[in-house]
């Protein structure tokens, strides 16, 4: 399945309609920024739909150590693993930005899966992409520097590659979060933040939101062996 059309799917899904088939079973949230969605440990009872805003995901050791394992945003699911059989969270989920989410329990989510051709196969499409998506991640921390995965973190962020975006922001966030995703420490993402803005890959004139701006000459640091 394409970029391409994973990205036609989603295009055809209709958050409106799809509350019409719903039922009883969907409601809406408006989450604040830095409000908890779900915890670690928590019963996986649904799988929620993000309309406006960005969710952090992370998942924290027996030791206390925690990890970031994804940054999502609009037309994204998270918490799907309900419908394979995961009985309690195997991570926790937080609004980034104030943020609009559809929650769908899941007897009512399966349901339209099965009632819902058009829904279901652009469900299967999302989840075939965020499959290849952790592959791509699992490659990246096995094979590539730390300042390659920075790089390819940042693009990835600033949805590099998607359809009618010409470049992007990265949301506004801590060197710590960074840190986590990348999987090194706070002060090597700092050292190679501060090299890529000298190189003018990126720089923090990132509009309203005082984002990070990131211009595509980053794809050098990826595609250097």
């Amino acid at each position: 399945m394409t970029t391409a059309a994973v990205t036609k799917n989603r295009r055809k899904f209709d958050p409106k309609r799809f509350l019409a088939t719903i039922g009883d079973g969907r409601k809406i949230l408006a989450v604040p920024k830095k409000q908890s969605i779900f915890t670690q440990g928590d019963v996986a009872d649904a799988v929620f739909y993000i309309q406006k805003g960005k969710v952090k995901l992370t998942v924290v050791s027996k030791t206390g150590r925690e990890a970031t394992i994804g940054i999502l945003s609009d037309g994204n699911f998270f918490g799907e693993g309900a419908l394979a059989g995961q009985v309690l969270r195997m991570g926790s989920a937080a609004a980034m930005t104030d943020c609009d989410l559809l929650r769908v329990d899941k007897k009512s989510m399966i349901e339209a899966l099965h009632r819902e051709h058009a829904f279901s196969d652009m469900f299967v499409a999302y989840l075939l992409a965020r499959n290849i998506r952790y592959e791509e991640d699992l490659v990246d921390q096995l094979f590539n520097s730390s300042e390659k995965r920075l790089a390819r973190v940042l693009l990835l962020l600033a949805h590099f590659g998607k359809e009618g975006v010409p470049h992007g922001v990265v949301p506004k966030m801590s060197q710590e979060t960074l840190a986590e995703m990348v999987g090194t420490t706070r002060s090597r993402v700092s050292f190679f933040m501060n090299r890529f803005r000298k190189l003018g890959f990126i720089d923090y004139s990132g509009g309203l939101e005082g984002g990070l701006q990131v211009h595509s000459s980053l794809l050098n640091i990826v595609l250097h062996d």
